[in-house]
């Protein structure tokens, strides 16, 4: 079985589609200009969209986005997509931070403010009734949405996955990069001598995926390999020696079953920044020596368009294999001798059937990805989602961390609330606390209360980590100090901070954690996402690794984006965290279902379905914990006791937004709850003041319900 792509949507700085970006690259035209989107003190050089988006409701990402998904379809003969896949940085950032700006607080006006907005929006317009992913690991989002969509494919869960990047300019990613003075004033010159800095820009790519056993019709490429790794070692700069680049270009090799000698030509991340270069270069000569096919970047000319870029080059990879073409590494003027490598200066011909592509992001995320020409005959088979065991778990909610939250849940009581930031970090190293704020705390806190549960000896072989709305004080308090100044700067370290992969990157380096690093948001299924990457891309080793869900509350601006918080209500955060590890033993915990709700009853009957029936439902289930948010509480409500209808299901309810409030890492909170309840064979009384309520050896839904339905079992095998 092979993953082909059979449709690209592409627009750039160079321009829109498969014939104007191939024209560009053989022209070694470039698409840097001075920036015109919105005021700015401190210029630089930056990749504009020409193209007119004038949609007055949705914000610029989400029009970007929508143009290449459009596209790709288009190309792939229409095809409705089974699944989406987005990486995704900004969001509706582009629109946000211009209401923020002006004071606007009507909470409708930011419906599109999450970064996994994005992916619901294209799954609308796609009339995809399948999940909708969201990967936001900053610079390598894009790629790793491409990876996550290829292993979909791989486990026979779906036939067509449409999975790509997007991110469009804004103030926040501006003026961050300009803080950290990584922007070039000129345009970036990528592993050239006299390179000063990167090219911010914007673009999507979307790229249409299917499963087959035959090449399929208007396939044009092959996703060979992938390879994921972080470099543990700091929030925003790579590692020196560029360990975690190796590491990431190694795996994906190995994994096409290919040596570097089959390797015709490296798509390189090459941003333009004096360490990023540096660091890829080593990584590059250490895996490829003196032998090293063509290589180039393409950011000179496309600019650095974040969480699109990784998507955007591996579709110039595939053009670049369609039309045995060669892109040039637009702005080397002079290669610096002390880099070891020389890349394509001069667009060229040349027979290319395989190529790597590289992406790195803040946190030290690293995805490389392998593309073909597709091969006549594909060996392989599907390979199952890795069971997942829990041997440690952990939770915080404004009743405190697990034993409190515990106790109070098990009691019948509401545990909602804040805990206070002394009581998060009573228990981390100080050293590791510098700088953080509330969100980063909340998810080491989980982390390590996980890690001590299961009492590990081992190290860790992957972080996977979900947000449903990111760092809210970081970004709150960077947009409030750049408005005050009137655009002129901000904090670095705020900027940081605020990409939402953040957290997930701290834990990786307080861990060591140098194996993949995902982190997911979408919302109020943000948990359900990060469960389900962490069962397809673990990969073969058998090392524990961490899932962790975690929402930190914001005064000002909760009650703005998540609609299930109320102006002038009781705010509450926390999350929960699973140290999990491969076994078929033990306390086990199994995504089984994500889709879209949609009208009537068939999701819910779907779900009855891959949860084996009414009857496996009736004996298998010895609680429902029901996930249902309270803006949409009536939906949800309606879902829910259709399910109980249908499955003829009488287990007891736990609604568990009740107890630990309205955040959207609820499910985490839930889901670490439901592990506590199986190892005590217990659920919280039925009634207030009532007994707890005996499960004997039944297992544990957790059910999702709003937008899209869900299912999380937690059983004892």
């Amino acid at each position: 079985m092979g993953i082909y792509v059979t449709g690209i949507g592409i627009v750039t700085p160079l321009g829109r589609g498969w014939p104007e970006t191939a024209a560009a690259l053989r022209s070694n035209r470039t698409g840097i200009a001075p920036l015109t989107l919105f005021p700015h003190a401190r210029p630089a050089a930056v990749g504009e969209i020409k193209q007119a988006f004038v949609d007055p409701v949705l914000p610029r990402t989400h029009q970007i986005a929508r143009t290449a998904a459009e596209d790709a379809l288009a190309a792939g003969g229409g095809k409705v997509p089974e699944a989406v896949v987005i990486g995704m940085t900004t969001g509706g950032m582009p629109k946000s931070e211009g209401l923020l700006q002006s004071g606007a607080d009507a909470p409708d006006l930011y419906r599109f403010h999450a970064a996994g907005s994005v992916a619901h929006c294209i799954a609308d317009i796609c009339k995809c009734d399948g999940p909708a992913f969201t990967v936001s690991t900053a610079c390598s989002s894009g790629a790793g949405a491409v990876a996550l969509g290829a292993k979909l494919l791989h486990s026979g869960l779906f036939k067509s996955v449409l999975a790509g990047g997007a991110d469009a300019l804004c103030r926040l990613t501006y003026h961050g990069f300009n803080a950290l003075q990584l922007l070039s004033p000129d345009g970036a010159a990528p592993f050239d001598r006299d390179r000063n800095g990167m090219s911010l820009s914007e673009g999507a790519a979307m790229l249409l995926m299917e499963s087959a056993d035959e090449i399929p019709d208007h396939a044009v490429a092959e996703i060979r390999g992938l390879g994921l790794s972080c470099d543990a070692y700091h929030a925003a700069a790579p590692h020196p020696e560029g360990r975690g680049a190796l590491a990431a270009m190694d795996a994906a090799i190995r994994d096409a079953d290919l040596v570097c000698a089959d390797i015709d030509y490296i798509n390189l991340h090459g941003t333009g920044t004096l360490s990023n270069d540096a660091s890829e270069a080593k990584a590059v000569n250490r895996l490829f020596g003196k032998d090293k096919p063509p290589l180039s970047s393409i950011k000179g000319a496309s600019g650095h368009s974040l969480a699109a870029a990784g998507a955007v080059e591996l579709a110039v990879c595939i053009i670049a294999i369609s039309e045995n073409l060669i892109p040039a590494n637009y702005g080397l003027k002079n290669p610096d001798p002390a880099l070891d490598i020389c890349p394509i200066s001069e667009p060229g011909d040349g027979s290319i059937r395989t190529v790597l592509s590289n992406s790195f992001g803040f946190g030290g995320n690293n995805a490389a990805l392998v593309v073909s020409a597709p091969r006549k005959k594909t060996p392989g088979s599907h390979s199952k989602p890795v069971s997942m065991a829990v041997i440690g778990n952990s939770c915080i909610t404004g009743a405190g961390r697990m034993r409190h939250t515990a106790r109070s849940f098990m009691a019948g009581s509401p545990c909602s609330g804040t805990l206070p930031i002394p009581e998060v970090s009573a228990d981390l190293p100080p050293g590791a606390l510098r700088r953080l704020k509330r969100l980063p705390r909340l998810a080491l806190c989980l982390a390590d209360d996980a890690m001590k549960k299961a009492g590990l000896d081992t190290p860790l072989s992957g972080v996977f980590f979900s947000t449903g709305w990111g760092a809210l004080t970081e970004t709150d308090d960077f947009l409030t100090r750049l408005f005050k100044n009137q655009q002129r700067f901000s904090s670095p370290m705020d900027f940081v901070g605020s990409v939402h992969n953040a957290p997930a990157g701290e834990i990786a380096m307080m861990f060591n954690v140098t194996g993949p690093n995902i982190t997911m948001t979408g919302g109020d299924y943000s948990f359900e996402q990060a469960l389900t990457a962490a069962s397809l891309l673990q990969g073969e080793t058998e090392a524990p690794f961490l899932v962790i869900g975690a929402d930190e509350c914001h005064p000002r601006l909760s009650p703005l984006f998540d609609p299930s918080v109320s102006p002038g209500g009781v705010l509450a955060d926390g999350g929960g965290g699973l140290c999990l590890a491969r076994s078929e033993k033990g306390l086990q915990v199994r995504p089984l279902f994500y889709r879209k709700a949609g009208d009537g009853e068939k999701a819910v009957m779907e779900m009855i379905d891959a949860l084996g029936g009414e009857k496996a439902v009736r004996s298998r289930y010895g609680a429902l914990f029901a996930g249902i948010p309270a803006f949409c509480r009536g939906a949800g409500e309606r879902q829910f006791h259709t399910f109980q209808r249908v499955s003829g299901s009488r287990a007891p309810v736990v609604d568990y937004r009740k107890y630990v409030g309205e955040f959207a890492s609820a499910s985490a909170a839930a889901v670490s709850l439901a592990a506590y309840c199986v190892q005590q064979d217990l659920v919280p009384p039925l009634a207030p003041n009532g007994k707890a309520v005996c499960l004997d050896g039944g297992a544990i839904l957790v059910m999702g319900t709003g937008a899209y339905l869900t299912a999380v079992e937690v059983f004892r095998a």
